[in-house]
């Protein structure tokens, strides 16, 4: 048999001299103390690993699943797409457009450092939205539960880009290829049209278009992740002239 002074933990050797004379026990109760404590660290970290993992933005991923639609509803959601109009997000003034595009561009800051290709983005965000009749702000927090703001993310079901689409949608859409989805304008075009039919489906419930976007409509998961981030990272009031105003009154 192999002798094992030479494998006692170095938790376990400041006890090794006291316990030589008849350390059976002794050194059998440090040794299960040390490897207990080992375990349980490296269960912790484990679950704590498994948490942070769990909650990481684009990990939701949207599943978005294929159902049948009418003619007329098809046809509403291809012209839109085709849509080659200029894009110009809307604002209520120059000062409200000034404010929001430099509190939305510093919050983006650090997913997006390049500053003219945040600034695009995040123009694009909001046209594609508003366009969609969508809150800016509500797309900003779902990008970041899907894709974390990733224009190459790709999911485990196979859902791609910033906005998490599912390829099939661009055989019911356009041409059937899916790399037109790597485009950050065509992506966030899709996925806002897509919020925007499963909101009319839904008949304006915004928490069963979320589920329906994700893949899991009837589960309140989803809806409250993307509320979350909204609530925490891409909330946004104006506190215009008007409102200054009304304030000091």
């Amino acid at each position: 048999m192999q002798k094992c002074k030479n494998v006692v933990p170095s938790c376990c050797k400041s006890r090794w001299s006291s316990l030589s004379g008849g350390l059976n026990s002794g050194l059998s109760s440090e040794l299960s103390a040390c490897v207990r404590a080992s375990l349980r660290s490296a269960y912790l970290g484990c679950m704590l690993l498994l948490a942070c993992f769990l909650v990481l933005p684009g990990m939701a991923v949207a599943s978005q699943k294929y159902e049948p639609m009418s003619d007329q509803v098809l046809l509403a959601l291809r012209s839109a797409l085709r849509d080659d109009k200029p894009r110009a997000p809307l604002f209520q003034s120059a000062v409200h457009r000034v404010d929001w595009l430099s509190q939305m561009s510093t919050r983006l800051a650090r997913r997006i450092p390049n500053f003219q290709e945040r600034v695009e983005l995040i123009k694009l965000i909001r046209y594609e939205a508003q366009r969609a009749g969508l809150d800016p702000q509500l797309v900003f927090a779902l990008i970041e539960i899907e894709s974390n703001f990733r224009a190459d993310a790709i999911s485990p079901a196979g859902a791609i880009g910033l906005m998490q689409v599912m390829p099939f949608w661009t055989d019911v859409l356009s041409n059937g290829s899916s790399r037109q989805l790597f485009d950050p304008r065509l992506n966030v075009r899709y996925g806002c049209l897509i919020l925007r039919h499963y909101l009319d489906i839904e008949r304006g419930n915004v928490e069963r278009a979320l589920a329906r976007y994700n893949g899991s409509l009837g589960k309140p998961t989803y809806p409250n992740l993307v509320y979350d981030r909204l609530d925490r990272n891409w909330g946004y009031r104006f506190a215009g002239p008007v409102e200054l105003v009304s304030k000091s009154n």
